[in-house]
């Protein structure tokens, strides 16, 4: 019973539909319906901007300024006069060595000089008592010779003692193993009692200077070379030195800008990358050494360069960038684009446009060539021009 009303259903909906197509003659007929309206699409007009151009790249933060502090004298640990970690200044004490066989060599340095300086007195005294007699020929001259070459060898004798006392001092200075910089001072790598030696290659503790601290930025030759070869023909200029922005592994911007110091000489043929060291100021510390940073560096600017939003650019089937754009007649056209470069969220392109071209941004989805459409302006246009961003 089911089955058979429900066919009834199905008949009655058929014959339904057939009554009406022939009533209406079907759509598009001398009694159909209206064609629909030209599709919607929002556009940007091309224009000519000048775009302070710049790359992101990977880099390492290191010391400023790094020094192994090394004992000099030999001799066992006494004390130690730092907290690990802390600030340390230039000259600060940081070790104690014992200093007992340094002051004796001192003291046995003190008597040897004036053992030698009261050689010298008597000496000197002989070499100009004979000098008389030998003008009265009351000795012999070679006894005044003698007497004279005593005396100089006494003053000799001295200046070696005063020298030895001189090295003497200077080793017992050292048992006071002070910091060669200011800096952040590491780990101590002895413990008070252990002997260290001025032979010795594992230094004692390590400190850094990081304000200002370095970063190490590696750039493509690839990339070196096509710079240069834009400034050169002059499609981009550049003034001044060079400021370095850097982004932190959370991706905050760090707030205080940095300098281009220096460019390698030379391209790792491993890598073939160049390497670019930038110097950006630490007064809070907050950059360590070892810290993966991307750097921010301006290129120049590009005086004339046409923007057009990476949205609007699409692919053909051999994977070159195209963009739709509204033509004469309100009809679309399909343009071929090249493009350099990103530039925050648009493109740089550099042929297949032209200042004042309608370059479609939203409603492209179903168009093809030569469709009719109703074009509207975007309703974000700093979209179009935007403010010199990021580059990749």
């Amino acid at each position: 019973m089911t089955r058979t009303r429900l066919t009834a259903a199905a008949l009655l909906l058929a014959l339904g539909g057939c009554g009406s197509n022939g009533g209406q003659g079907g759509q598009g007929g001398p009694g159909g319906q209206a064609a629909p309206p030209p599709p919607p699409v929002s556009f940007v007009v091309v224009q000519q901007t000048p775009v302070s151009l710049t790359t992101t790249l990977p880099g390492r933060t290191a010391p400023f300024e790094t020094s192994d502090v090394r004992p000099q004298v030999n001799g066992l640990i006494r004390a130690r006069s730092f907290v690990e970690g802390d600030m340390v200044r230039a000259g600060q004490p940081l070790y104690r060595i014992d200093a007992a066989p340094y002051e004796a060599q001192v003291a046995s340095a003190r008597a040897a000089l004036a053992r030698a300086q009261s050689t010298i007195a008597s000496s000197g005294a002989l070499a100009r008592r004979y000098g008389e007699l030998v003008k009265i020929n009351a000795i012999a001259r070679q006894e005044f010779e003698n007497a004279q070459g005593s005396a100089a060898q006494a003053r000799a004798d001295v200046a070696a003692q005063q020298a030895a006392l001189r090295s003497a001092q200077i080793d017992l200075a050292r048992t006071t193993v002070r910091a060669p910089i200011t800096g952040r001072i590491g780990r101590s790598l002895v413990t008070t009692g252990a002997l260290v030696t001025n032979q010795q290659t594992n230094p004692l503790t390590t400190i850094q200077r990081l304000d200002p601290i370095y970063v190490d930025i590696q750039q493509s030759s690839a990339d070196l070379l096509r710079l240069r070869e834009q400034i050169m023909s002059g499609k981009i200029s550049r003034d001044g030195a060079a400021r370095v922005r850097v982004r932190l592994e959370t991706g905050n911007l760090y707030p205080i800008e940095g300098t281009l110091r220096f460019a390698d000489v030379t391209v790792d043929p491993t890598t073939g990358s160049q390497t670019i060291r930038a110097l950006i100021p630490n007064p809070k510390g907050l950059l360590l050494p070892g810290m993966f940073v991307r750097a921010e560096l301006p290129e120049g600017v590009q005086a004339n360069a046409m923007l057009v939003p990476q949205r609007a650019v699409g692919r053909d089937e051999r994977g070159n960038p195209t963009v739709m754009v509204v033509g004469a007649g309100n009809k679309v056209e399909v343009r071929p684009i090249t493009t350099s470069r990103t530039q925050g969220d648009n493109w740089i392109v550099t042929t297949g446009l032209k200042p004042g071209d309608r370059v479609i941004v939203e409603g492209a989805m179903m168009l093809r060539p030569g469709m009719p459409v109703t074009p509207k302006p975007f309703s974000d246009k700093p979209a179009a021009g935007a403010a010199p961003a990021q580059a990749r």
